[in-house]
């Protein structure tokens, strides 16, 4: 098992070497036959190598954000959609670096043309390379240990990724403890779902004790220890984490970053703002915005702005309505709007004034909250900082995806605070505005 995963990971990063190598190489050389003869200075060997090894950061940077570097351990489609935006943001970062040695905008046609190579090449390396990863690696074989929650739910996610995780065994935590382990020893990799914490933690010991690979399905306790600050006390280490999970000067820094870079958006995105409010009035003559009382932190309300996308009485009912996939509500100027996601910049003007922040945990309506803490008193724990229009339970779950995993995503952005965190996930987001799933709405309606 130890040399399949270390040769996994060492083909993984041959590929991603192979990719990094053969596109930081293309750009040099464009910018050394198009380019070098217009900058102030003209670049000889130290400044290429300077200029590679800049170009090389912000490749595997953006690669590791968005995920394009991982072949092999992603699905070949996934990769390929996730490489396109690598190239793209890294070939625009360098264009820009083009700017600022040449104190102009330089022709972007080569560039281009060099990115164009650049992702047709990638695209034939990935598909390759991911083929071959999947013919000498077969997938994990896995005994999933299942608790009392339901299994029905996970096992189809365990589905969707055939190529890593294959469903060997599977047993209730409940049984013996003997045939746990007599499970355990028969299989490699093992998957621990939603069990009983005491119980739990006896299984887990025994995976680790014989060397065992371990999934483990976090309780919401698991994700708050995990951005614990270690500490002693004495001989004794102890786990410290408190109730407000960001530092004073954190909550400096983040607010400092809502407010410059928001208005720094605003500016830039206020020609977009402005025909849309037109199309928007003139579609049905009705409000260009949409105004509705959300929570933010400490559960204090304020009234968010989108720009209307429904008809103008769609909650005629007075009762809070979710919109469903091909819900009839919206109008065909909202549904342009909703697929480019520009019914959310009027949540700028939120972050500005303070209602929210650009990362944090998803808005959330009073009435909605109210019926989730009826089930789950720990949806208040998201609210300890500002509401966010991204953060990870937007990027990483679904639409639909049920509001307790929603909350351990919420959780472990709050416990992972960082200023690179958020800027991390906000460049995320841009891959995520063109992922059709993320715009839809739930398969059912539901009221409050």
């Amino acid at each position: 098992m130890r040399n399949s995963d270390a040769l996994r990971r060492l083909f993984m990063l041959m590929t991603a070497a192979i990719l990094c190598i053969f596109e930081t190489a293309t750009v040099i050389y464009i910018m050394n036959r198009y380019y070098n003869h217009e900058f102030r200075t003209m670049l000889y060997l130290r400044g290429h190598i300077l200029m590679a090894l800049i170009y090389l950061v912000i490749l595997i940077f953006l690669g590791r954000v968005f995920g394009g570097l991982m072949v092999g351990v992603r699905k070949n489609g996934e990769v390929l959609f996730s490489h396109f935006f690598t190239t793209v943001f890294a070939d625009l970062s360098f264009y820009v670096l083009l700017m600022l040695l040449s104190l102009k905008f330089p022709d972007p046609l080569p560039l281009m043309a060099g990115a164009l190579i650049q992702l047709v090449t990638a695209f034939v390396i990935i598909g390759f390379m991911g083929s071959r990863y999947r013919r000498i690696f077969r997938p994990y074989d896995v005994l999933l240990i299942y608790g009392s929650g339901s299994v029905e739910d996970f096992t189809p996610k365990l589905e969707t990724r055939r190529d890593q995780f294959n469903v060997s065994d599977m047993i209730d935590a409940n049984d013996e403890p003997e045939a746990i382990k007599a499970a355990i020893d028969r299989n490699t990799t093992v998957m621990l779902v939603d069990i009983e914490a005491a119980r739990r933690n006896k299984i887990f010991k025994y995976c680790y004790e014989n060397s065992k690979r371990i999934y483990v399905m976090p309780k919401l306790s698991d994700i708050i220890l995990n951005g614990a600050a270690p500490i002693h006390l004495f001989d004794t280490p102890l786990l410290l984490t408190e109730g407000n999970p960001l530092e004073y000067e954190e909550r400096v820094i983040k607010r400092a970053w809502d407010i410059l870079f928001s208005l720094l958006l605003l500016i830039l995105l206020s020609p977009i703002m402005l025909i849309t409010a037109l199309l928007i009035k003139l579609s049905d003559g009705g409000p260009v915005f949409y105004r509705q009382i959300r929570c933010t932190k400490n559960g204090r309300e304020f009234e968010i702005l989108k720009f209307r996308s429904m008809v103008v009485d769609a909650e005629k009912s007075g009762k809070a309505v979710l919109a469903t996939k091909d819900d009839p509500r919206i109008t065909r100027v909202g549904r342009i709007i909703r697929k480019c996601r520009i019914d959310e910049l009027p949540q700028l003007i939120n972050v500005f004034k303070g209602d929210m922040s650009f990362v944090g945990p998803r808005p959330e309506r009073p009435e909605f909250i109210e019926k989730y803490m009826e089930e789950m008193p720990e949806f208040s724990y998201r609210m300890k900082v500002r509401a966010g229009i991204t953060g990870y339970a937007q990027l990483y779950g679904k639409y639909n995806t049920k509001p307790y995993d929603k909350l351990k995503f919420d959780l472990y952005y709050i416990e992972q605070f960082s200023l690179g965190l958020d800027i991390r996930l906000m460049i995320l987001t841009f891959k995520i505005l063109f992922t059709k799933e993320s715009t839809e709405g739930t398969s059912e309606r539901i009221e409050a």
